[in-house]
C-alpha cells in the first residue's frame, strides 16, 4: 500500500481464539495474555513459545502470516493501544515494538515516559485517536488493541479496517473482544491468509454503528 493510499485511515487488528477470547485468564505483566494465551500469537512469534522462555516477535513468521502483518502495518505512521494493553506487556520493556510513534491510551497520564522511548500517554479515546493522527501525518493509524481499544474505535465508527485473526485454539475463559457490545457494523470481506498458526481476515468496516435496542 502506497503513503497516498495509507494516508488518514485507520486500521484495526487484533488475535483471538476461536471462541472469541484475545487473553486467556488472569494476565499481567509477564504473561500479558494469559494462562495459555500464549498460542494466541504462535503465528506471531513463528510456533510455540512461552513466557519463560519468548521468541523474537516476527522473526519466524510463515510467508503466509508475514504477508497479513505487512499488509497491516504497511503505511504506518502511528500506532495507538490501551493502557491494559501496556502494562500486561511490561511497556515492552520501555521498547516500543511498533516501528512509529506509540500513542497510549489511559487515564494516568503523568505516567509519561522519556520522549525518546517512543510513548505517548494522552487521556480520553478522541483525544488519543487526535493525537495520533496528529503524529501520522500521511501515514495510517494503527489501533493493536487491547479489546476495550478496539470497541471503542468501532463503536465511534472511525475505523477503516479491521484485521482479526483467530488462533486455532479454545481458550474458555479470559478478556472477550466483543464483551458487552451492541453496535450493528457491516464488514466487507477484503482478505484471506491463513497459516497452521491462524487465519487472519481482513475486513473493510461500514459506517453504521447505531445502538441496538
Amino acid at each position: 500500500m502506497s503513503t497516498s493510499e495509507a494516508r488518514g485511515r485507520v486500521r484495526a487488528f487484533v488475535t483471538v481464539s476461536l471462541d472469541g477470547y484475545v487473553t486467556g485468564p488472569d494476565d499481567h505483566a509477564g504473561q500479558g495474555l494469559g494462562v495459555g494465551g500464549e498460542r494466541l500469537h504462535h503465528w506471531v512469534m513463528g510456533g510455540p513459545w512461552t513466557y519463560d522462555s519468548p521468541r523474537e516477535p516476527g522473526a519466524g513468521m510463515t510467508d503466509e502470516d508475514r504477508a497479513y502483518f505487512d499488509e497491516m502495518l504497511a503505511g504506518t505512521g502511528a500506532a495507538l493501544c490501551g493502557r491494559g494493553m501496556y502494562d500486561s506487556a511490561g511497556a515492552w520493556g520501555g521498547r516500543n515494538p511498533f516501528q512509529a510513534p506509540l500513542v497510549v491510551l489511559t487515564h494516568r497520564t503523568a505516567d509519561q515516559p522519556d520522549p525518546s522511548a517512543g510513548f505517548l500517554m494522552v487521556d480520553g479515546f478522541g483525544e488519543a485517536l487526535a493525537a495520533a493522527r496528529r503524529t501520522a501525518g500521511d501515514g495510517a493509524v494503527v489501533i493493536g488493541g487491547g479489546a476495550d481499544v478496539i470497541r471503542q474505535a468501532l463503536a465511534a465508527g472511525v475505523v477503516d479496517e479491521l484485521g482479526l485473526s483467530t488462533a486455532p485454539v479454545i481458550l474458555g475463559a479470559g478478556k472477550r473482544l466483543f464483551e458487552g457490545f451492541d453496535r450493528d457494523v457491516d464488514l466487507e470481506i477484503r482478505a484471506v491468509h491463513h497459516s497452521r498458526y491462524a487465519v487472519h481476515v481482513r475486513y473493510a468496516v461500514g459506517r453504521r454503528t447505531s445502538g441496538t435496542d
